[in-house]
């Protein structure tokens, strides 16, 4: 008898879980496809977009140096010609 008992009483997150499939299992298969194709897409394009930050990122900090340069240099010049 103790083991029926046990067995009878599920846990709170168990029936959770069996809600949750059989409202999966009534869903149309192919509304279930898209949603898989989906997610695998959206995994897919963050490589994109990650590669895309980086090389966004390499040129900004190009740009940094080249202005930090620019701007030192230009005022280096100036000098130099008001001295002569």
């Amino acid at each position: 008898m103790g083991k029926k008992d046990a067995s009878a009483t599920n846990l709170p997150v168990d029936q959770y879980r069996k809600q949750i499939g059989k409202q999966d299992y009534k869903k149309a298969k192919s509304i279930l496809k898209a949603t898989r194709l989906k997610a695998e897409a959206k995994k897919n394009s963050s490589g994109f977009r990650d590669a895309l930050l980086v090389l966004v990122a390499i040129v900004f900090f190009v740009v940094c140096v080249y202005a930090f340069f620019y701007l030192n240099l230009s005022n280096e010049i100036d000098m130099d010609a008001d001295v002569d």
